[in-house]
């Protein structure tokens, strides 16, 4: 039985690129199948600006003439150019656990980053670090909270078999507390009281002057954030308009110093991923009806983001923050919540996490393979 690898070119292989998964995961409890809508959205150049600015090659693998594995090489220039480094990414990687399906699938990978002058295939990156990034490889015991990755246990052996070697750890932390410990309570007061810092609410009403706001926010504090790359103007709208119907507006806290400067935000949502599995990929005729009756139910939410601008890191605003989304989404009902991901090697991060009771529950890495 031959491996052949083969570019997808045809509507059918596009089809199979994307439909792959279902069997990969079949009987997996706690996969949450992506809405094929997005999938096909995400991956078509004419409707996701990230092709606006970079390029992707999609493959197949086949096992004796049937598809057994999948992956994406992508050229992202803007990576390139922000860190100056010839790094180029693998990402949407499925596989049977299969070592020769998989290895076909980074070689294929390998050589058209090669063609393109790069030097380093890194991964997964699905398409880039602004998105699902990163390999699970510990905490397959739980479902995956939105926009995070989630994976089999085995392909910890296939990326590793294939040469690669880790390049970073990330972390997610967990809280089944709605309670804040009391220190955080009275910390966030004093700085309250300290700096005459603030946090408020999204601003639905001034939604794309908030929108601004939040971009320069959010570049300027993970400006220097191993991998990070700025989102450009078009991909932070695009983001914004799909996550826009999901978004509780308290749950976007912005911090504000005296004069009402924002300094930091934070970014929470819903766990939606609780009713998004029910669909099976599908919005229509009945998908989104599941997703509207289980979302009575999503009681865990992920922080996406927190962060602050320089200058007001390590003074304690971050406190005021966490209270704040304690205080917030336990009047929602939230009992579960999870802040990822964070560098493994951030302690400035991590340490409030240790202090408010926060455990890592899930570990996940990204890989590097010289070219």
């Amino acid at each position: 039985m031959s491996v052949e690898v083969q570019p997808v070119r045809s509507g059918g292989d596009r089809n199979a690129f994307i439909r792959l998964p279902w069997r990969i995961y079949a009987g997996d409890p706690n996969w949450v199948p992506p809405l094929i809508r997005d999938m096909k959205t995400m991956l078509d150049p004419e409707k996701h600006p990230f092709h606006l600015h970079s390029d992707m090659e999609l493959y197949l693998a086949l096992r004796d003439g049937r598809p057994a594995g999948r992956i994406a090489a992508i050229h992202n220039r803007r990576h390139v150019e922000f860190h100056e480094e010839p790094v180029g990414f693998f990402g949407f990687f499925e596989s049977e656990n299969d070592p020769e399906v998989a290895a076909a699938l980074f070689d294929a990978a390998s050589a058209w980053l090669r063609s393109r002058g790069l030097r380093t295939i890194r991964g997964p990156a699905s398409p880039s670090t602004n998105d699902v990034s990163g390999l699970l490889v510990e905490g397959f015991d739980d479902p995956p909270m939105i926009m995070m990755p989630y994976n089999p246990a085995y392909y910890v052996d296939l990326v590793a078999g294939a040469g690669f070697e880790k390049a970073k750890g990330l972390v997610a932390y967990v809280h089944r507390d709605q309670q804040p410990p009391e220190h955080l309570v009275r910390g966030a007061e004093l700085v309250k009281k300290r700096y005459g810092v603030s946090v408020r609410s999204l601003r639905m009403k001034e939604f794309d002057e908030e929108l601004e706001r939040v971009q320069r926010l959010y570049n300027a504090a993970w400006e220097a954030n191993w991998g990070f790359v700025p989102m450009t103007d078009e991909e932070f709208r695009f983001l914004a308009s799909e996550l826009k119907p999901a978004v509780d507006p308290d749950l976007v806290l912005i911090a504000e110093d005296s004069s009402g400067r924002p300094i930091g935000f934070a970014l929470c949502l819903p766990d939606f991923n609780v009713a998004i599995k029910h669909a099976n990929g599908r919005l229509f005729p009945f998908g989104l009806l599941k997703i509207l009756w289980h979302s009575r139910n999503v009681h865990r939410m992920r922080v996406l983001t927190l962060g602050l601008v320089e200058g007001w890191r390590g003074r304690g605003v971050d406190a005021l923050m966490y209270r704040e989304i304690f205080r917030r989404g336990a009047a929602r009902g939230i009992t579960e919540g999870e802040f990822s991901w964070i560098l493994e090697d951030n302690e400035l991060m991590r340490r409030p996490m240790d202090r408010i009771g926060a455990q890592v529950y899930k570990r996940y890495a990204l890989y590097d393979r010289p070219l």
